[in-house]
């Protein structure tokens, strides 16, 4: 569908579907200019720290663009239970409308029971919050800007039209959880349309970054967070493993 086909379907007064557009990007439009997310989005995105303006040779990779998002829904729009790729958290801020968010916190036990749920085939006939121990409610109104944590399950009610402007990003708060939820994906068999693009490669960006960090700060005596120590442990590992994973593959090859 075009866009000027669905703003007509937006602005007429008998819809016969329920249609709710969700992944209207628009960093690469005229509108770009308009929309900022907020200052704590762009402190701690990784792709806005870390990814070059001019990436080496010899891969001329794509920068992700995911942290700005048009979203337009109908009244009675639901967006079910899932997990934002990436681990990514979110960012929202409600034009008008309205949106009521159904949370879950990701413990242990509810990421697995996650898991279970989108492999089952009667997945659209379960509500999963009936599932978990607390599935928390969360209104959100015109003017208001909300955040949703690294991997929190979450689904989606729209009670009236409603425009939003949003956005993902990843960051080194939760790098340990982000490496989770990216791996579950994997194990799940999410298509790659659905995943963070390039996130293989915004790690490694993000790494060097941390470690030049991490030495700036031992070289001014600053105390480091352990919680930064412990990420960038967690993601080196990765790293490695990802780096293990590709020269397998091409010993294969």
């Amino acid at each position: 569908m075009q866009l000027h086909e669905f703003v007509e379907y937006f602005l007429s007064p008998a819809r016969t579907t329920v249609l709710n557009l969700i992944s209207l990007e628009f960093s690469n439009t005229n509108s770009n200019q308009l929309i900022e997310p907020p200052y704590i989005v762009r402190k701690l995105c990784w792709v806005t720290t870390s990814w070059p303006t001019d990436p080496p040779p010899p891969l001329p990779l794509v920068r992700p663009n995911v942290n700005k998002y048009c979203l337009i829904s109908v009244e009675n729009s639901y967006t079910d239970f899932h997990i934002d790729f990436g681990g990514t958290s979110v960012w929202y801020h409600i034009l008008w409308g309205e949106k009521i968010f159904y949370l879950i916190k990701p413990t242990a036990a509810n990421l697995a029971l996650y898991q279970q749920w989108m492999k089952a085939n009667n997945q659209s006939e379960m509500f999963f919050g009936d599932q978990v121990d607390n599935c928390y409610k969360c209104t959100v109104r015109a003017g208001e800007t909300f955040f949703i944590p690294t991997g929190w399950i979450h689904a989606v009610l729209t009670p009236v039209d409603t425009l939003v402007f949003g956005g993902n990003f990843l960051h080194s708060h939760n790098i340990e959880l982000q490496l989770q939820i990216y791996e579950m994906e994997k194990v799940i068999h999410t298509p790659e349309k659905y995943r963070f693009p390039n996130y293989e490669t915004v790690c490694w960006y993000a790494a060097a970054r941390l470690v030049s960090e991490l030495r700036d700060m031992a070289s001014a005596g600053t105390k480091i967070p352990s919680l930064m120590i412990s990420g960038t442990r967690c993601l080196m590992a990765s790293l490695r493993h990802w780096a293990g994973e590709v020269m397998y593959s091409r010993h294969a090859d």
